[in-house]
């Protein structure tokens, strides 16, 4: 990787080395992706690329044409990014420097005045749609959903050739998108604001880069991502998996299974533990999973977007395993 992302990081550390100069993101402008794209140091200075999708942005870091991307991978309501999880554990492997928390609002927008009851079919990405289903039954029920490939995109089909221009060949009446796009494109009308189920609605972004991207440190307050196949379909064998984590006191924060495509019932699962593979209880657990799980993929440690510390209890802590791997060491070489 170039030494153009091989600074960033969130946390103490994020302020300071060098700046990723090209970064890729699932566009178009006004995405809630690149909201969260501005919050990685140094991103106003670089080359902002809007992709049309997960996986052309994460194609685009894997071949070199980029530096790194920022792509959703969880939302509060409706869980897991389905095109994120499932990319990153596939292809060449990727790294996660940073984690970025966006908070949510939608706004339905359309090319000018309409009321509610004249609206008979909306547009916008599948995850907003989820999170606006309550709203729009109660307020326009039996509506037809077309769905966009980002919130951006169902509003700025609206504008012809997004130059400013109304078009009237969008086959929908309405997108829902973020605030940004109508700040940017005044010319859109706003129908109705802050129209999520959900007020408290957050989305978890990463940034992802080659895996020879260096590795943000320790700080406390980490969170590592991993990737592990179940390596059988048998009672008791995510058990075996969720043990190697209990028994060394590390903490699952979200685990998700998805299936990986090559025939009906073969899964992955997508985890994401309490700390850094820096913490010894954290390389311990990994070394057991992958003992028994060999294509476990590690995708990266990196600093928690809240900055929670994390609490260890002593057994668990590093000095414990040093104390014991020393005691183990001195007892092997009488």
């Amino acid at each position: 990787m170039n030494a153009a992302v091989s600074g960033v990081a969130s946390g103490p550390s994020a302020d300071s080395g060098p700046r990723p100069r090209r970064i890729a993101f699932l566009g178009p402008e006004g995405t809630f992706t690149e909201a969260a794209l501005m919050q990685v140091p140094g991103a106003r200075e670089s080359e902002r690329i809007p992709m049309a999708s997960v996986p052309s942005a994460l194609a685009a870091v894997r071949k070199g044409a980029v530096d790194a991307a920022v792509v959703p991978i969880e939302n509060s309501v409706e869980g897991g990014v389905t095109a994120t999880l499932d990319d990153v554990a596939s292809g060449a492997e990727l790294r996660i420097l940073q984690e970025i928390l966006v908070p949510i609002q939608f706004t339905l927008v359309a090319p000018g005045e309409l009321a509610l009851d004249q609206i008979r079919s909306i547009s916008t990405h599948s995850h907003a749609w989820a999170q606006i289903r309550g709203w729009v039954e109660q307020n326009i029920p039996g509506v037809e959903y077309v769905p966009a490939p980002s919130t951006a995109a169902s509003a700025v089909a609206f504008l012809d050739g997004h130059g400013g221009t109304i078009s009237d060949g969008v086959p929908y009446d309405a997108g829902v998108c973020s605030p940004v796009v109508v700040d940017r494109h005044p010319e859109l009308t706003v129908i109705a604001e802050n129209i999520g189920d959900n007020k408290n609605a957050v989305t978890r972004f990463i940034l992802v880069a080659r895996p020879d991207a260096t590795m943000p440190p320790p700080t406390g307050a980490d969170k590592t991502s991993v990737v592990i196949p179940l390596w059988q379909d048998r009672a008791g064998a995510l058990m075996e998996i969720l043990e190697q984590f209990a028994t060394r006191g590390v903490n699952l924060s979200r685990i998700e299974s998805r299936p990986t495509g090559s025939h009906l019932g073969d899964y992955f699962f997508s985890v994401d533990v309490d700390g850094h593979i820096q913490d010894d209880r954290v390389a311990d657990a990994l070394m057991g999973v992958r003992r028994m799980c060999p294509r476990t993929r590690f995708l990266g440690s990196y600093p928690r977007a809240d900055q929670r510390v994390i609490e260890v209890a002593k057994q668990h802590s590093d000095a414990a395993f040093i104390q014991a791997r020393s005691w183990v060491d001195h007892l092997r070489g009488q």
